[in-house]
């Protein structure tokens, strides 16, 4: 694993994370509740987020939740995302 990145919500708190780690697991691990948590596994929707600065690569989102305009445009789902630097992000 890679990293640490740092990850910083837009008016809230952060945290770090792996380049190997998902980002909504790297914000459970550190004891943050910033972002919302459901299903983990990239169907539900609630961990939604918007990447406002950096890189990063995701795993398989639900389009139902994501669209491709929306993907984008920087939005994902937290449970699929993985820095491959430090990233600001949206809830």
């Amino acid at each position: 694993m890679i990293g640490p990145h740092r990850i910083q919500i837009v008016g809230g708190g952060e945290f770090s994370c792996g380049e190997g780690e998902r980002v909504l697991l790297a914000m459970e691990r550190g004891g943050s509740s910033d972002i919302g948590v459901g299903c983990r596994g990239g169907g539900c929707g609630i961990c939604r987020i918007r990447v406002v600065d950096g890189d990063y690569r995701t795993g398989k989102m639900s389009t139902a939740k994501i669209s491709e305009t929306e993907r984008e445009a920087g939005f994902a789902l937290a449970c699929r995302v993985f820095p491959v630097s430090d990233l600001l992000i949206e809830i």
